[in-house]
């Protein structure tokens, strides 16, 4: 008599269709092990081969945990319930399935699944198996470029940040695409595991609060969507004191953040600090001490939790500085990519572009459900145009590519923040500019503390004709991120040009360390022409002829392509003039430009 399996449901099975048999349970256990979506860390293989392998055997209704830290994790036979272990891979194999079937796995033809409540698997035949064939998704697919070693060129953060990412980057991309035929690892970024802050006494208050502190810091990492945090299931699981060597060993994650909760009356002091799990040292630590006098402790807790979270996660923050300096040795795939692009956006040069754009394509070929690598692909192909980085010919053009890429991203996961990002970016240079903002509205509300995203949405914003909100914004950024790459301080000094501060556009723009970016040139410019700076003035124009010579001759169109308001368009080129660069002003460009279509420049 055939062995009933467990179906993981009251639903009856078809009746067209039986069970799936156990060769099509093996067939597919084998290939969700062998996919770049499973980790290679951790207990997570071993776990559901075991589970699987009883079921089959008619064994199900004995998978309980004892047998399973006994066998899988080798516990000794005087193991303690109260041992999390095996609830802690239980949680993390139930969400690396979900995840699974949600990318790599959602039109493979059977669900393995761990319901909640026991350990025994189900298998059931996936029901978007059917719908492959017909699913075909209006997205253009990128051609694969050729990358080799020949092609490659340093990458690094500007300003101290990121140090030695430009080794890192040289080696990890020519160990990405020198073997494009092999499956890559699953790369999601950094993987971090939050300890339940300790209770360091003094009433109920505090442990209140640092409750409430460990589940508040549990909704702001996650909006980090290049960061891994493990779910309140496995940071409830564990104790305050929790070692990395335990969370490195069980749970595979690479950093642990942990810390502490104090309140003395109307005292509240606060400490945290981030361990990298492999090595036990402290990347980075923080005290906040606060008054409930002046502030309630949710608002405090709230307001702590935004400040470690974006100091530790945020694309330029701790654990990513930790990657880029010494990646782990697995650690070579999507996440590169990201690491790349961060490095380009810091620096904003032809050459990263370049070789960010090749891995990225790539990276979606092998990963096209993965929303962040769709979103940064789409600011790639926004900067071919933009600022005339690697064009190419034909259609569909860059900014139709962008904006494609854009609606992908979101359409893959639209509370990604960097997806909003780009979308917003997008289709600001379709012209669509109150949609754009629109959009920018709603990735802020999502995230406010990232500082990628503010700094984009402070320059759009600040272009639009807003330039007290959009530096406000910038403010933000830089306060959040004071190592921040030369694209924030750049544009700070532009809108403090525009807001006619000329102290803080003369401080902004000598931070903004962008030599190599063509419009940091004419930025400084008219920044040095505000402060009656010529020799400065003309000497950055000259280098800005230079470097982008198409730009004088069609200043207006790109201009309006910028979606800067006349008044300010008029303003800069009056400015660019003075400076010694022979720019047409909007009188002249209205005899010589057509109403409708492309615009033409003047002979």
């Amino acid at each position: 008599m055939q062995n009933k399996l467990p179906s993981g449901g009251e639903d009856a099975p078809s009746l067209s269709r039986p069970e799936p048999a156990p060769d099509d349970i093996r067939t597919q256990l084998d290939r969700i092990i062998a996919s770049p979506e499973f980790p290679r860390v951790g207990r997570s293989a071993a776990f559901l081969t075991y589970v699987t392998e009883e079921a089959l055997a008619g064994r199900a209704e004995r998978i309980k945990g004892y047998t399973i830290a006994v066998e899988v994790f080798k516990r000794s036979e005087g193991f303690k319930q109260d041992d999390p272990v095996v609830r802690i891979e239980a949680g993390r194999l139930r969400r690396v399935l979900e995840r699974y079937y949600l990318i790599a796995g959602q039109h493979d033809p059977v669900r393995i699944d761990i319901p909640k409540g026991g350990y025994a698997p189900s298998f059931v035949w996936n029901e978007k198996a059917d719908d492959a064939l017909a699913h075909d998704v209006d997205t253009p697919v990128p051609r694969r470029s050729s990358f080799g070693l020949k092609h490659l060129m340093p990458v690094g953060f500007g300003v101290g940040v990121m140090l030695g990412l430009s080794a890192v980057a040289i080696g990890l991309f020519a160990q990405l695409l020198a073997g494009q035929s092999k499956p890559l690892p699953f790369q999601g970024g950094p993987t971090l595991v939050v300890a339940p802050f300790a209770d360091l006494g003094d009433g109920p208050q505090s442990e209140l609060y640092s409750v409430g502190l460990t589940e508040e810091l549990l909704t702001a990492l996650p909006r980090f969507k290049e960061v891994q945090v493990f779910g309140r299931e496995t940071s409830r699981s564990l104790s305050p004191g929790v070692l990395a060597s335990q969370v490195r060993g069980e749970l595979g994650a690479r950093f642990l953040l942990a810390g502490g909760v104090r309140v003395s009356e109307n005292r509240v002091r606060v400490t945290a600090r981030l361990v990298e799990t492999e090595t036990d040292k402290i990347l980075w630590s923080a005290t906040y001490d606060d008054d409930t006098h002046v502030r309630d402790l949710f608002s405090i807790q709230s307001d702590v939790a935004d400040k470690v979270a974006t100091a530790v996660a945020q694309p330029y923050g701790i654990m990513a500085q930790a990657d880029a300096v010494n990646p782990p040795p697995d650690d070579v795939g999507v996440y590169t990519c990201t690491l790349g692009f961060y490095a380009y956006r810091a620096q904003l040069t032809v050459d990263q572009h370049a070789n960010v754009r090749n891995c990225l394509e790539h990276a979606v070929e092998r990963y096209p459900s993965f929303s962040t690598a769709w979103a940064m692909l789409s600011i790639i192909y926004l900067d071919e145009e933009r600022f005339r980085f690697n064009r190419r010919s034909g259609t569909p053009a860059a900014v139709e590519r962008s904006l494609s890429a854009a609606r992908r991203a979101v359409q893959l996961d639209a509370g990604n923040t960097r997806a909003l990002q780009a979308l917003m970016t997008a289709l600001f240079f379709n012209q669509q500019v109150a949609e754009a903002l629109k959009i920018g509205e709603q990735a802020l509300e999502t995230n406010p503390n990232d500082t990628e995203l503010l700094g984009e949405f402070g320059t759009r914003v600040a272009q639009s004709g807003q330039w007290e909100r959009g530096a406000a914004l910038l403010d933000r950024a830089i306060a959040l991120n004071p190592a921040a790459g030369g694209y924030y301080h750049g544009m700070r000094g532009f809108a403090a040009y525009m807001l006619h501060d000329k102290r803080t556009a003369l401080m902004e723009i000598r931070q903004a360390d962008l030599q190599k970016f063509p419009l940091y040139h004419a930025v400084a410019a008219v920044i040095y022409v505000d402060a009656d700076m010529m020799d400065d003035a003309r000497r950055e124009a000259r280098r800005f002829n230079e470097m982008r010579p198409d730009f004088i001759p069609n200043i207006v169109a790109e201009l309006k392509s910028r979606n800067f308001q006349p008044a300010d368009r008029a303003r800069m080129i009056a400015d660019i003039r003075r400076a010694g660069l022979p720019a047409m002003d909007e009188v002249e460009a209205s005899m010589v430009l057509p109403t409708k279509g492309p615009p033409v420049s003047a002979p």
